[in-house]
């Protein structure tokens, strides 16, 4: 099974249950429970409900073993997470960009090497005078929305 290049939209829910899938690689309803089990408190019903919005979703694929269902991812996770990283760029104004990625950065809980290969990217990107402003009139306080 290849996996699925266009980025499909998952809930907050369902990234949790994408985590697992993601880190085994293939795993049954039973298996996710455990693992989430502690930090969710979610019942069975609920992980199979959110497995089965997932397999609708085209998000991960089930082969029948048994009388279980294991499940394999169908979405890239690194694809995943640069599309929900696009969309949540896209709702703020293109000026706050960089302050939103510094506050990012800020508050992660970064390595050594973590820091280096920043650091190697910042050093490569080519930078502009000013970004232009993408917001609607009255969404932002830019110079371009306040006269």
């Amino acid at each position: 099974m290849t996996i699925t290049a266009e980025p499909i939209k998952i809930s907050d829910s369902e990234w949790e249950i994408m985590r697992v899938i993601w880190t085994k690689q293939e795993t049954t309803a039973q298996e996710i429970s455990e693992i989430l089990g502690e930090t969710m408190d979610w019942k069975p019903a609920t992980i199979k409900t959110l497995l089965g919005r997932l397999v609708k979703k085209d998000a991960v694929y089930t082969k029948q073993a048994g009388k279980k269902y294991i499940y394999y991812p169908k979405i890239s996770e690194s694809k995943t997470v640069k599309s929900a990283t696009e969309n949540l760029f896209s709702h703020i104004c293109a000026k706050q960009i960089g302050n939103t990625i510094a506050e990012l950065v800020d508050e992660a809980e970064l390595t050594e090497a973590d820091v280096a290969k920043i650091m190697a990217t910042l050093n490569k990107k080519e930078t502009v005078a000013e970004v232009a402003c993408n917001c609607i009139p009255g969404q932002c306080e830019c110079k371009h929305h306040s006269a």
